[in-house]
């Protein structure tokens, strides 16, 4: 007797608004168990690097009445994989019930035995008028609002929405509707409602590229008309609307909209990135270098075979934290084998990644570069002291020669390499042609060095697109290159680099 194939399972998740932020950790968690991932147009693919790297990814979105699977052609494919045994996460954005046929697509799958389940996600009816300053019920004002389709199915032969009804609901959020604007607020008005009533659209709402037209009911489809104003957008119809005069947050903070171009390598970004959102930009990934292993280990080795009869360990960077941490675990060694030997780093953030390793470091110089180091080891007596450097394969001699200098015996031992990411020059050209970028950041030198290798030397971007170097090696580096200096912050982290993006757009603001 054959055994019957075990049916997979499938979860049917709200991928939220567009802010990827705002996914549930739940969702977070079922993606990571999918084998297969099928999402919609409004997912923001950031969202997919939560699902395993080896996931089988459709795109099943459609766009302006552009359908790359017809929703049957999606239910049959959910029920083909399920019975596949896969896993399959179904990404819908913002919820899943909500004009979403998420609906629909759970009856097929119970039609057919199969295990689903629903995780609701944040709507963007309710999250997008959060971020354009717009509490849908507010006391004194209303305490009633409904969510109506704004594009009803067009086989219908009638309209299922009693306008009437609408009339005596106090905030109105229409999804979908923007095609169908004239003839929303015409059936509102027809109805009853007054012509003055306050409406809002909001355009790509919880993103960077949101975009919130105001007016009444009465003229805001010709507003729309006027400012060319494109789906995806949603219409709030209510006095609520005039809260946004006090209540608006999203759109001023201070970086909103700008777009940040992150030149360094893809795992490393996250963490800039985090911070150029939380002040409204819009962070653009163009990893100029991959961080790679060196060709072979046998200097790291060598020295993590007597890793006790050094005095001093220094870090120059996350990177070398990480894989002498690696190597020193490949060798059979750990954490106690380092004890009495001090720990120096270059910044806060190469100590942070030490203490996450359950240690602390001894010296972190006030001055995140080299020279810092320099300073800091200038008040000692170090003849004869023994110094380990794991660092990278190609980088600046000042540190080891100086403290050579000054009578140590001092050990560079690559740790790991820097090579050019691949990328390619029309990816960042068509950004920039776009009016999309507003920042190139700079965070090291490499960094430098590798996007001219991919951008050509003769590249010169236009006086728009600000140049920001995260210190004065890396500024160095890069008018060598040609570039012209923008920004530059007096203290060399992530942290700085964004304080001195926002301090350097509110001067040109000021200055308008």
């Amino acid at each position: 007797m054959t055994k019957e194939k075990k049916k997979g399972k499938v979860y049917i998740i709200g991928a939220g608004p567009g802010d990827p932020g705002l996914i549930t950790i739940k969702a977070v968690r079922a993606l990571a168990e999918a084998d297969v991932v099928i999402y919609d147009n409004l997912v923001n693919e950031e969202l997919l690097k939560y699902a395993p790297a080896n996931a089988h990814f459709t795109y099943a979105g459609k766009q302006g009445g552009d359908h790359t699977l017809a929703q049957e052609e999606i239910n049959a494919l959910l029920v083909r994989q399920a019975l596949d045994g896969h896993t399959v996460a179904r990404l819908k954005g913002g919820d899943p019930f909500i004009f979403g046929r998420g609906g629909e697509e759970a009856q097929v799958l119970a039609r057919n035995g199969i295990v689903f389940e629903v995780i609701p996600g944040v709507s963007s009816a309710v999250a997008v008028p959060a971020c354009a300053g717009i509490a849908l019920t507010h006391r004194g004002l209303t305490s009633t609002v409904a969510f109506v389709t704004g594009h009803e199915d067009p086989t219908k032969e009638q309209s299922d929405i009693n306008w009437q009804a609408l009339v005596g609901i106090g905030t109105l959020v229409f999804l979908m509707g923007v095609k169908n604007l004239g003839r929303i607020t015409a059936s509102l008005i027809g109805a009853g409602r007054a012509p003055e009533t306050p409406a809002a659209l909001i355009r790509r709402g919880t993103t960077p590229h949101q975009q919130t037209l105001t007016g009444t009911l009465g003229d805001i489809a010709q507003g729309a008309q006027e400012a060319a104003f494109r789906p995806p957008a949603i219409l709030v119809v209510g006095s609520v609307v005039e809260l946004r005069e006090s209540l608006e947050w999203f759109e001023k903070r201070p970086l909103f909209g700008r777009g940040v171009i992150i030149t360094r390598p893809e795992r490393q970004a996250d963490d800039l990135a985090g911070l150029l959102a939380a002040q409204g930009a819009n962070p653009i990934a163009f990893p100029t270098i991959a961080i790679e292993p060196p060709d072979d280990w046998q200097e790291l080795d060598a020295a993590i075979a007597q890793i006790e009869s050094y005095n001093w360990l220094i870090f120059t960077s996350a990177n070398g934290v990480h894989y002498f941490f690696e190597r020193l675990r490949r060798n059979r060694k750990d954490v106690r084998d380092l004890k009495g030997v001090k720990i120096c780093c270059i910044g806060p953030a190469t100590a942070r990644q030490i203490e996450l390793k359950g240690l602390g470091a001894d010296l972190v110089p006030d001055e995140f570069i080299a020279e810092g180091i320099l300073k800091s080891f200038a008040a000692m007596d170090i003849t004869g002291v023994k110094i380990l450097i794991p660092r990278a394969q190609k980088a600046r001699d000042i540190l080891p020669r100086t403290l050579t200098a000054q009578g140590a015996q001092v050990t560079v031992a690559t740790a790991y390499r820097t090579v050019n990411s691949g990328r390619k020059k029309q990816e960042l050209a068509r950004l920039i042609d776009e009016g999309q970028a507003d920042v190139i950041t700079f965070t090291s030198s490499s960094t430098v060095t590798n996007f001219v290798e991919i951008m050509g030397r003769d590249f010169v971007p236009p006086e728009r697109v600000k140049i920001a170097c995260i210190g004065p090696v890396t500024a160095r580096t890069a008018r060598e290159a040609g570039f012209r200096i923008d920004i530059m912050q007096d203290e060399y982290t992530m942290q700085g680099l964004v304080r001195a993006l926002v301090e350097h757009f509110k001067n040109e603001e000021a200055s308008q």
